[in-house]
């Protein structure tokens, strides 16, 4: 499908950096999470063990698509602290990511364009420092069919290398066919494989008014 995508990147794991700036120190740290609760997790987590810090900023993307970011500057002139960072995750194309930089105020004043350029490079040293891999975007798909179809669904899901996650006998029904079906059947792919395997099997048989194989809509 346009504009869908198999990969991202993400960081493992965990790093930290730290460096000091006009006597103020600025520890970063950097994260794979996947949630909003696990950002929420590890900021109070550095909340707890910082406690005397002056500052903890943030900024996180989540998903595939990167379209749920925050950027946090916890008391920082607005766009001095969370942005710079932020920017740092996407230059480097990077999801699934939290960066915080924690800053313990050393007693002289750096301005905005200090801070932003301060906090940016605590963001960048740690990606620097961090495992960048590659993440794979997958999902079910969950195929009805009569039994003997069997060979036919294994040979369309051998020939695009994608491997059989759970598969249950019994008597299926489902909303799209008035037929029972044998075997229900789930594989786990990469979007465009699971795309692919779709219109394969779906192709099979689809102008029969009552086709042995079927895709379940959940």
């Amino acid at each position: 499908m346009e504009g869908r995508t198999d990969t991202y990147l993400t960081v493992k794991g965990e790093a930290q950096s730290q460096f000091v700036e006009q006597r103020s120190r600025f520890i970063s740290f950097i994260w794979h999470v996947t949630d909003a609760d696990q950002v929420k997790e590890r900021i109070a987590a550095l909340q707890k063990e910082y406690y005397d810090a002056r500052h903890i900023c943030y900024a996180y993307i989540l998903g595939a698509e990167r379209a749920d970011w925050r950027a946090n500057d916890n008391g920082e002139p607005s766009g001095t602290a969370g942005k710079p960072i932020l920017g740092q995750i996407n230059s480097a194309g990077l999801s699934d990511v939290l960066i915080a930089v924690v800053r313990y105020f050393g007693g002289v004043k750096l301005g905005t364009s200090g801070l932003t350029e301060a906090y940016r490079l605590g963001a960048a040293q740690v990606i620097e420092k961090a495992q960048v891999v590659t993440a794979y975007v997958e999902r079910d798909v969950t195929v009805l069919f009569t039994y003997n179809m069997m060979n036919v669904v294994m040979k369309a899901a051998k020939d695009l290398d994608v491997q059989m996650g759970t598969q249950d006998w019994g008597a299926f029904n489902c909303k799209q066919s008035a037929r029972t079906f044998d075997c229900r059947m789930t594989f786990r792919a990469k979007l465009s494989v699971a795309d692919e395997l779709e219109r394969k099997l779906s192709g099979i048989g689809a102008t029969q008014a009552d086709p042995e194989i079927i895709i379940e809509n959940l």
